[in-house]
């Protein structure tokens, strides 16, 4: 079967699984008085689990322990990867929730208002919502923590700050975005807003700090504490080993009757750790991070079950452009060329869809592209268009093409041994290093440092293909570590601009995929496969929707939700 047709069976399983995601926010005319919304939002979540536990003695506590790659970073302002966004989304409430589909659900917001022009848009904000300080949730709590995000300028902060020039609080339950332009996918976006108390941060700013009047803005306090309203909070951290979240009494929004105690993260990918804490059950879910036989021998323990999980993320080997031979997009074609694709979701990782381009199929906006297959004689014919060629071949070591994987995924050093082995028959060689998370990291916060080819899953920070381009290919994620290949395109980084600034969800989809044909037929990247997460877990106690394959969310960090897990008494 031809990759191109193995493609079409994926999309059309993966369309089963996850459904056809999109939304449109039909503009009602311009005004400065909020007016009835476009589409009237439900005011409650899809599935409405009964609300409130007993009060549970301490004897009787349940515990949800899940094991994590780390560092964890609970700050709603820095925190982006997996373990963070998944703490977060149990600590604060976002102000608009991602529904299964990807399409926003009302939250913290119950409706809104945009103008005709797509610049002003007006949120009604719930009544009752506590933090957990015990103080009411407003509009300025909303207000504060867009500014706060955009402030500081990390994690999700990039979404929001091209685009919000004014935030107005009209009354205790109103606020109102200005935008500068129009970015479609604001409203879809906002599920990366998630709403602090603006009188705890204050009350824990640190001076002096790099924030002139707010000093430090209280991050180094958020560390280690939470400032949120969500169903679970902070009970303790240690910052290099574990998160310990406890249940919210005073939660207003639903919850499962036999909801988790409490949940604790833990920094673990090991295998045989992993292994040996769950057959004892002190361990819940395991990581997605392990080698294909560590599941294995899992699946064969009594109550355990292998979850399966899709997400809008992708497995990409990140390849720097800058960097020679790298800077020659004819290496970058042989090495697309010379990889051995199938070995690695037939062995490797398992049960993982190819993909042809740099956005997975289950995105809002994915656009099906000619993507690289196997072959070895096109691979030579693009080495051969090579400014390096033939001394490339001639001085293999003078062109020593580096691979870093990252240490707490074992299997990515098997797709580095494959790719190795594959581009030798080019005559290239490949020097592989095991290189920690938090290095990786430091390394590609510099063009020096990067290596030359770095393998690193990558996910949607909301359900549309805009998302995964401009964090992958934009000037501004250059320097993180969602973005090796040091782009530093200005036509890319114009047409990632306009086709975000294009309210017709329509047209904005179609220069989604101009901009993927143009990263496939560039090789920026090489596109490996469509994320599917697997996760061990006690499904003799753990009573997990998502591991049962019911309510995914296609959103990063919402599917290890306290709101909806039950954990019975263990047998």
């Amino acid at each position: 079967m031809s990759r191109n047709a193995l493609i079409a069976l994926v999309v059309v399983i993966l369309l089963v699984l996850v459904g056809a995601a999109f939304y449109m926010v039909t503009q009602p005319p311009a005004t400065t008085t909020p007016t009835a919304p476009a589409t009237t939002p439900e005011t409650t979540p899809a599935t409405t689990p009964e609300t409130t536990t007993p009060t549970v003695t301490e004897a009787k506590k349940t515990i949800l322990r899940v094991a994590q790659a780390w560092p964890c970073y609970i700050d709603p302002a820095v925190g982006s990867d997996y373990v963070s966004s998944t703490s977060i989304t149990n600590l604060y409430d976002p102000l608009i929730w991602p529904g299964t589909d990807g399409s926003p659900r009302p939250w913290v917001a119950t409706n809104w208002t945009v103008s005709d022009d797509g610049l002003t848009w007006t949120f009604q904000i719930r009544k009752g919502i506590k933090f957990h300080s015990g103080r009411e949730l407003t509009a300025k709590d909303v207000a504060f923590s867009m500014q706060r995000l955009m402030t500081i300028g990390q994690g999700f902060a990039y979404l929001f700050t091209p685009y919000v020039e004014d935030i107005k609080v009209l009354d205790d339950y109103t606020v109102q975005f200005k935008l500068k332009k129009p970015f479609g996918p604001f409203l879809t976006a906002l599920a990366r807003l998630y709403i602090v108390d603006s009188e705890e941060v204050m009350a824990h700013i640190k001076k002096p700090g790099p924030y002139g009047e707010y000093g430090d803005f209280a991050t180094e306090w958020l560390l280690t504490h939470d400032a949120g309203s969500g169903p679970y909070k902070v009970k303790e951290v240690v910052l290099e080993q574990y998160v310990l979240l406890e249940k919210f009494p005073d939660y207003w929004g639903p919850m499962m009757p036999r909801s988790p105690d409490e949940i604790k993260f833990i920094g673990l990918t090991e295998a045989t750790t992993t292994k040996a804490m769950m057959a004892n059950k002190e361990l819940e879910i395991s990581s997605q991070w392990m080698p294909e036989e560590a599941y294995q021998e899992l699946s064969k323990m009594p109550g355990i079950r292998i979850a399966t999980i899709p997400e809008i993320s992708v497995f990409y080997l990140m390849l720097n452009t800058k960097k020679p031979p790298l800077d020659d997009v004819h290496v970058r074609r042989a090495l697309a060329y010379a990889f051995d694709y199938a070995t690695v979701v037939n062995d490797i990782f398992p049960g993982s869809p190819l993909v042809t381009g740099p956005v997975p199929p289950n995105c809002p906006g994915y656009c099906q592209t000619e993507g690289y297959m196997t072959n070895i004689d096109k691979a030579k014919e693009e080495l051969k268009k090579s400014k390096y060629y033939p001394d490339i071949v001639n001085n293999p070591d003078k062109y020593e093409i580096e691979f870093h994987w990252i240490a707490e995924v074992p299997a990515e050093e098997k797709v580095a041994l494959l790719f190795a082995s594959n581009v030798q028959q080019l005559g290239l060689k490949v020097k592989i290093v095991k290189v920690p998370w938090t290095k990786v990291v430091d390394e590609m916060a510099k063009l020096e440092t990067s290596p030359h080819i770095v393998s690193v899953f990558v996910a949607a920070h909301y359900a549309e293909a805009g998302s995964l381009l401009e964090s992958r290919y934009h000037s501004k994620s250059a320097a993180t570590w969602e973005q090796n290949e040091w782009l530093l395109n200005e036509t890319i980084d114009k047409m990632i601009e306009d086709a975000l600034s294009t309210v017709d969800m329509k047209e904005r989809f179609r220069k989604y995929c101009e901009i993927q044909r143009i990263v496939v037929d560039q090789a920026y990247s090489l596109n490996l496969f469509q994320q599917v997460m697997k996760f061990a877990y006690h499904a003799d106690y753990v009573k997990w929707p998502q591991g049962e394959g019911r309510d995914i969310n296609p959103v990063m960090g919402y599917n290890i939700d306290g709101r909806t897990i039950e954990v019975l008494p263990k047998s």
